[in-house]
């Protein structure tokens, strides 16, 4: 046969098996391209590009391959020993998968059961395999939090930062450190830190996380919380961890009463740490308590002992410098070291409208109190937001359940509602909608496998080879110790479209040699097993080397596309130790079911 004439007999054979993989491949990425929330806005463009790029790749293998064939392609040639050799082996392992293959279709009461086990199994797996929501990554960067003691003055808050940034900065791993003092209240403190490159330091940001903690603790008066720093993180609710969880009440009391209580709950939790919470209700207040009689007496109101005192511990602009390129503000206060003791308050002198200067303690008194430095809202509503981190190695869904048992040991009263606030209530919306996102996916394919080949039965043949698939990425994600997270489900709904290939050439070599040869329906599958294993062999490991980089990767990031891979290449792994034997018993069990129920014949497009 002439190389043109192969070629047009070799795109005729397998363009009904293309054009179905891609088409069914791209249903795959509707049920992405539709989804909401913050998994959708992210995927989208992923969804779009891929399902682009298999159009492409369609025409192209349809049009663009099969005339290169014809001219690239020789009728004769000579080949190597490196050849010879390996058609050798691909022999050898063809005989070996003919002699299998017979088993299995011998006993194919034993297979059918091996395939409902692999349904049960992947179940059981969804529901016990540990879930976070994205990987934990190790970019260079870890930001850090100071709270100190709710009475710490801003001169003494910028000793404690400083006392803290020596110890980050003696750390061998760390490249460079920044803080500043001064957020919402004067006992907080941010540091930025920077990590040497991985191939110095050696270690991850969490374990040097972990290593900083007692180190830390020594320093009295005060707690740096630190956390690695992400990519990818929801919500713009900035905290002492990478985790919020809120409660929201009607009053400011309840707060007060069952806040603390929470947070002792949760610090008691073994699968969680830094737990700490931005309710600030103890700060330090002087209440100037003056006589109105006695003051009265020496001429002195109330609007003049208030204008002295801010004269002195407020920031009252009191002129303005003109110079030829700019201005300056005059602000009067009393010298530093006046207003760091609430005790210097007795030196204060009020100037009488007579001229004379009265000490304040002649007519007032001080009494010291708590009065919250802050008070944050969610809504309309007080709120009191607590953080935490994981431990290395817990998953977000475990600390989600022992946190969420912890709070309801607490008996909070109906006035006070929780919840999770950013990632981890991103988290929980997603675990929500991943069983209706893989759901979604094979309905969609179910559709498009029905309409392409005019059947109701063909298409459940073809989805059952994705059981084994998901079985291979979640005992991969296991024994790498790899959470079920957002990326690693994304690369399961990716196998959804890689594995269903095999049994759509099976399939349709099978119905093709049915229709046209007139074989039955046990030699036209065991035919299609046994021409179509080539090509099913080299596809599955084209994928499994594309996605080795992301399993293996091991630059700044790669945990964020690490499960992506492990997800793969465990899936496809399963699928060609199982789907070659169980998609040729489920063909032949429902031809039998089609040949009882309905005996007309099944015709493609």
């Amino acid at each position: 046969m002439l190389p043109f004439e192969a070629a047009l007999k070799g795109a005729q054979e397998v363009g009904s098996t293309v054009f179905t993989i891609s088409v069914s491949l791209i249903a795959v990425f509707i049920p992405l391209l539709l989804m909401g929330g913050i998994v959708g806005r992210l995927f989208r463009e992923f969804a779009v590009t891929l399902s682009v790029a298999i159009t492409v790749s369609m025409v192209i293998s349809l049009t663009a391959t099969p005339m290169m064939c014809a001219y690239l392609l020789k009728t004769e040639q000579s080949h190597g020993w490196m050849y010879r050799t390996s058609e050798r082996a691909f022999d050898w392992v063809v005989n070996v998968y003919g002699r299998t293959l017979s088993v299995a279709l011998r006993f194919r009461a034993i297979t059918l059961l091996v395939l409902l086990a692999t349904i049960g199994l992947n179940v059981y797996l969804f529901i016990h395999v540990p879930k976070g929501f994205f990987p934990q990554q190790d970019n260079g960067r870890i930001q850090g939090s100071i709270t100190a003691d709710q009475d710490s003055s801003f001169q003494a808050m910028d000793k404690t930062m400083l006392s803290m940034i020596n110890i980050v900065a003696a750390d061998p791993a760390i490249d460079t450190v920044n803080g500043f003092t001064g957020g919402s209240t004067y006992n907080t403190a941010r540091l930025f830190i920077s990590l040497k490159p991985l191939d110095q330091r050696k270690i991850s940001a969490d374990l040097i996380i972990a290593r900083l903690r007692p180190k830390l603790a020594r320093v009295p008066g005060a707690t740096l919380y630190l956390q690695a720093a992400q990519d990818l993180r929801v919500g713009g609710r900035q905290s002492n961890a990478q985790y919020q969880f809120t409660m929201q009440g009607d009053n400011l009391d309840d707060l007060n009463q069952f806040a603390p209580k929470i947070v002792e709950e949760l610090k008691a939790i073994p699968l969680i740490t830094d737990v700490s919470s931005d309710q600030q209700n103890r700060g330090l207040q002087a209440l100037i308590q003056y006589d109105r009689g006695t003051s009265a007496r020496f001429g002195i109101t109330p609007q003049l002992i208030d204008d002295t005192l801010y004269d002195a511990f407020g920031q009252r602009q009191v002129s303005t410098m003109y110079t030829s390129l700019n201005q300056y503000h005059v602000v009067m206060e009393a010298s530093p070291e006046f207003w760091q003791n609430p005790l210097f308050l007795e030196q204060v002198y009020v100037n009488s409208p007579t001229g004379q200067q009265v000490p304040l303690s002649a007519f007032a008194k001080v009494a010291s109190t708590t009065a919250p430095l802050t008070v944050t809202h969610q809504g309309l509503f007080p709120a009191v937001t607590i953080s935490f981190n994981l431990k290395p190695g817990v998953a977000l869904g475990d600390a989600v359940n022992a946190t969420t048992v912890a709070a309801a040991k607490v008996g909070l009263p109906p006035t006070i509602q929780t919840e999770f606030a950013g990632t981890a209530q991103a988290y929980q919306a997603s675990l929500a909608s991943e069983p209706i996102l893989i759901t979604a996916a094979l309905v969609t394919v179910y559709i498009i496998l029905a309409i392409l080949y005019e059947s109701y039965v063909h298409p459940i043949t073809i989805i059952s080879s994705l059981p084994a698939a998901s079985v291979g990425a979640l005992l991969a994600l296991q024994f790498t110790h790899t959470d079920l997270s957002i990326i690693a489900i994304i690369g399961i709904i990716l196998l959804i479209g890689i594995v269903k290939k095999n049994a759509i050439m099976m399939i349709d070599f099978a119905l093709a040699a049915e229709r046209n040869e007139g074989k039955n329906s046990y030699d036209s599958i065991v035919e299609a097993c046994m021409l179509r294993f080539r090509p099913i062999l080299m596809t599955t490991m084209a994928a499994l080397l594309g996605a080795l980089p992301l399993a293996l990767g091991s630059g700044t990031g790669s945990e964020l596309r690490r499960p992506l891979g492990i997800a793969i290449i465990g899936g496809l792994v399963a699928s060609q130790l199982l789907t070659l034997y169980t998609t040729p018993v489920v063909y032949l069990y429902f031809d039998n079911l089609r040949t009882r129920f309905w005996p007309a014949p099944v015709h493609q497009l």
